[in-house]
């Protein structure tokens, strides 16, 4: 952005007192267009974090602890907005269509990522209307029992599903979700099926669903189901990824189990585009400082979701891949 000061009154009166007529106001225009402006500092006031889900999911308490810890950079605070809805493009449309200055950022996840764009969902909604600045999170998806299902082990999961097919109950997000795509993925690979079930909004209507019985399993993240994984309401049986998540050393990988299926979730925070270069210079640095913390790395292991810091200069490739490779296994499923 460009911007342009005033001259002084000493300025303005040097310049009178040498110039007159039409010469006056040319050298005038010439003068304010050749002296550059300070531009004013960001943030001026709080900034607003659009969280495009309910209040109470994983992406809502790692919103929230991160921009706590960044704001302590900036001279202002950083305060949490919850707009869900229309799989996230509620929220994320309000955050495209804010003032492009830092002071209204957002949330993007798996559903802004890929479910909205994939399927065209919403009119207007595009990607190219938001700025990527950093990812903080990349956490695989996970099969979670509850204690109720009676199962103990992944093997025991699969042989029931194998055994009777379409009986083993497994909750996961609508068609065009990850968790969806997962469990689909699942099936192709070892050959049973599920009962998929499907719950719109956070993944607290699955762990609720999961207390109650009415599903025997359900997909997310670890960090998802902590509540109840940390309670013994349930357990997490398999991980789906291709490393031992270390939060979790007792929940295999899926790849000890001969299968090659790497699916999960993250957090990329965004602001509106054509927010100016040194206010997203601005935000990263709060940002990456906060995730950098001690008290953000011991926290956000502790609830068993994986740390995974780019910046502005990779997180817009590392979306296109990801895009690409999503795409690719739901032509290859005929989602």
């Amino acid at each position: 952005m460009t911007a342009h000061t005033l001259l002084s009154t000493r300025q303005w009166s040097r310049l009178a007192s040498v110039t007159t007529g039409s010469a006056l106001a040319s050298v005038l225009l010439a003068a304010a267009v050749a002296v550059p402006v300070a531009q004013a500092d960001f943030p001026q006031r709080d900034v607003r974090m659009i969280v495009p889900w309910p209040a109470g999911g994983g992406a809502d308490a790692i919103s929230r602890k991160i921009s706590n810890l960044a704001e302590q950079a900036l001279p202002t605070s950083v305060y949490v907005e919850n707009i869900g809805g229309a799989v996230t493009a509620t929220g994320l449309m309000q955050l495209a269509k804010a003032r492009p200055d830092g002071h209204t950022i957002g949330v993007l996840t798996y559903d802004s990522v890929v479910t909205l764009p994939r399927g065209n969902m919403v009119p207007g909604y595009s990607l190219d209307k938001l700025e990527p600045f950093a990812r903080v999170t990349q956490e695989a998806d996970a099969i979670v029992v509850s204690k109720q299902s009676g199962y103990g082990s992944y093997e025991e999961l699969i042989e029931a599903a194998r055994a009777n097919p379409g009986t083993v109950r497994i909750g996961v997000a609508p068609e065009g979700s990850g968790p969806y795509l997962a469990v689909r993925r699942l099936e192709a690979a070892t050959g049973v099926s599920f009962n998929v079930i499907s719950y719109p909004g956070s993944s607290t209507a699955e762990a609720e669903a999961l207390l109650s019985g009415e599903i025997d399993g359900a997909i997310s993240s670890l960090g998802d189901f902590s509540g109840i994984l940390s309670s013994g309401d349930a357990l997490g049986v398999v991980e789906l990824s291709g490393s031992q998540n270390p939060a979790y050393p007792e929940v295999p990988p899926i790849s000890e189990f001969g299968i090659e299926l790497e699916t999960g979730s993250f957090i990329v925070l965004a602001a509106p585009a054509n927010t100016p270069e040194d206010v997203i210079d601005t935000l990263e640095s709060a940002y990456q400082d906060a995730y950098e913390s001690d008290e953000f790395q011991q926290w956000v292991t502790s609830i068993g979701v994986t740390p995974g810091w780019l910046g502005s200069e990779e997180v817009d490739d590392w979306i296109a891949s990801y895009q690409q490779r999503t795409f690719a296994a739901m032509d290859e499923l005929n989602l």
